[in-house]
C-alpha cells in the first residue's frame, strides 16, 4: 500500500482545499458534553448536525467515551468526525492537559476503519468505494486540549498517513 501524504495548508479546515472525492473534517471534542469553545464554534456556525449529534449522545445522563467517534454526513461528499479524544476541559491539578493521546490514536483508527471498510459509517458506500477519501483538520488536540503537536503529528502519520490516507492540516492565516 502506498503511503499517504501529510500536507500543511494555510486556510480554514471547514473549506477543504480538495474538492473531489469524500472529505472528512476531523476534530477533537471532550467526553463530558461540553461543546462551546474552540473549533466546534466554527463547525456549529457552518453546520448544526455535528453539534446536535454530540449533544444527543451526552443528554439524559449518557456520556461519550474516550476513543469514540461520530461521523456526521453533511452532504454526499462531506463528513465531520467528532472524535472524543479529550478528558474534560481543564488541566488536572498536576498540570496534565485534557488531550489523551491513546484516545486520539483510537479515534484515528476508527476513522481509518470507516474509510477502509466503507460500510461502518458511510451512507454512500458505493461512493466511498469509488472516490478517494481525504482527511482535513486543524491542529487537532493542540488548542484548548493542550496537546503537543509533535506527538499528535506522529499519531496522525501512524494511524492514517502510513496506511495510505492523505491528511491536510490547516493553519489559519495570520492577521496583520
Amino acid at each position: 500500500m502506498d503511503s499517504g501524504k501529510l500536507t500543511y495548508v494555510t486556510g480554514d479546515a471547514l473549506e477543504p482545499v480538495i474538492n473531489t472525492g469524500i472529505r472528512i473534517i476531523a476534530h477533537v471534542c471532550n467526553d463530558i458534553g461540553a461543546w462551546g469553545a474552540g473549533f466546534v464554534l466554527a463547525i456549529s456556525k457552518k453546520w448544526i448536525g455535528p453539534e446536535l449529534a454530540y449533544r444527543a449522545a451526552t443528554t439524559k445522563g449518557r456520556s461519550l467515551f474516550l476513543g469514540q467517534i461520530q461521523l456526521i454526513q453533511i452532504d454526499d461528499y462531506t463528513y465531520v468526525a467528532n472524535m472524543v479524544g479529550q478528558h474534560g476541559i481543564k488541566r488536572s491539578a498536576v498540570g496534565v492537559p485534557p488531550i489523551r493521546y491513546p484516545a486520539l490514536s483510537e479515534n484515528l483508527k476508527r476513522v481509518y476503519e470507516a474509510i477502509s471498510k466503507g460500510t461502518l459509517y458511510f451512507k454512500a458506500v458505493e461512493l466511498a468505494e469509488k472516490e478517494p477519501v481525504t482527511i482535513h483538520m486543524p491542529r487537532i488536540g493542540c488548542g484548548l486540549a493542550g496537546g503537543n503537536w509533535t506527538i499528535v503529528e506522529n499519531i496522525i502519520k501512524e494511524e492514517l498517513v502510513n496506511k495510505g490516507i492523505d491528511v491536510y492540516v490547516y493553519n489559519l492565516p495570520t492577521k496583520n
